[in-house]
């Protein structure tokens, strides 16, 4: 990060002149507010820093930040940050995608973000819906949902967003939501201090299409039930009084009261293990179950591995040193050449 000051700089120095055109009500404002909010936080110039987007709804994002920017093209907002970190690594680069935007056309192109591990932040609006076309199911709309374009519902298994970018080797997998803005800003915080590609989920509510889908989560009637938020170290207890814990049977996650467990016997969370990462991603309960278990919501797994911007760097440093820079262009050019007569 550069030591450049800037103590001086608040959140309205990074809130652009635009209009900020979502639907009244759109979690995405909350969501905004907290990014410009941070941003004067991580002690980075303006100028070193890039909003880049896909089509979608929240890829309205960059227009509304005061850095520089780019909407790109539907799915490709991964591939296009990628370059730009390649060849720009001193920039701090976030990428602004949603559930479709991410999940479907530029599906592949996530995966391979996270497996070469550049060194960038990646929001990852989940609304459950299509939003910006009005309405269809995507890829973690759930099974049964009636959208327009599954009228009789929705056949498809949903993703589950951290499952995947656990099994695509992530190195930062953290979740938040649009409706706790101080939860948000603290993830938001270290997801900038981790050194590879960061990905945060943010649930957000789409209230046009898909209102209220997160409201089990959200709502002070049914979140202290319903949600479990992870502190490294700590054990992870909820509940409307912090009277529930979970206890590891084995392999098996379980659900116990405290009035009959110790603190001592509960799961003490380890952002660094990746067994129980594997575990917690997987609380995807219906919360209609009885016996169901919270959703998590914090930093699910870290984990330092070298980024692909910087291996790329000491490659050409080598070739360089080893051969000279008149062979470089050697190097490139290959040795597969034809001569024809």
């Amino acid at each position: 990060m550069s030591t450049t000051d800037t103590t001086k700089l608040t959140a309205k120095d990074f809130t652009s002149d635009q209009e900020v055109r979502w639907c009244p009500g759109c979690g995405d404002y909350s969501i905004l507010k907290q990014v410009q909010t941070v941003m004067p936080e991580l002690g980075i110039p303006r100028e070193n820093i890039v909003f880049i987007s896909g089509i979608g709804c929240s890829s309205r994002f960059p227009y509304y930040m005061e850095t520089y920017g780019m909407h790109s093209i539907h799915g490709r907002a991964t591939a296009v940050a990628s370059g730009l970190k390649a060849t720009r690594p001193e920039l701090s680069v976030w990428i602004v995608t949603g559930d479709g935007d991410a999940l479907s056309i530029g599906g592949n192109h996530l995966i391979h973000l996270l497996r070469r591990n550049f060194d960038v932040n990646v929001l990852l609006f989940n609304n459950q819906i299509y939003g910006l076309t009005k309405g269809q199911y995507s890829p973690t709309s759930p099974e049964g949902q009636v959208t327009k374009s599954t009228p009789a519902g929705s056949l498809d298994h949903p993703f589950n967003p951290l499952a995947l970018v656990l099994g695509a080797s992530g190195t930062f997998i953290a979740r938040s939501m649009d409706r706790d803005p101080v939860h948000l800003r603290e993830i938001l915080k270290r997801a900038d201090r981790h050194k590879g590609t960061s990905l945060v989920e943010i649930y957000q509510n789409c209230n046009v299409f898909n209102d209220g889908v997160f409201e089990v989560f959200t709502e002070k009637t049914s979140k202290k039930a319903e949600t479990l938020f992870l502190e490294h170290g700590k054990p992870l207890v909820f509940g409307e009084k912090g009277e529930k814990g979970i206890r590891l049977d084995g392999f098996t996650p379980r659900v116990v009261e405290l009035a009959d467990t110790s603190l001592n016997d509960l799961w003490i969370h380890d952002e660094r293990d990746l067994g129980k990462a594997t575990l917690l991603v997987r609380f995807f309960d219906d919360p209609a179950k009885v016996d169901h278990l919270p959703r998590p919501f914090g930093i699910f797994y870290e984990e330092d591995r070298a980024c692909y911007e910087d291996l790329m760097e000491a490659q050409i440093t080598e070739a360089i040193t080893q051969k000279g820079e008149s062979d470089l262009d050697a190097l490139l050019r290959g040795k597969n050449t034809w001569t024809i007569a």
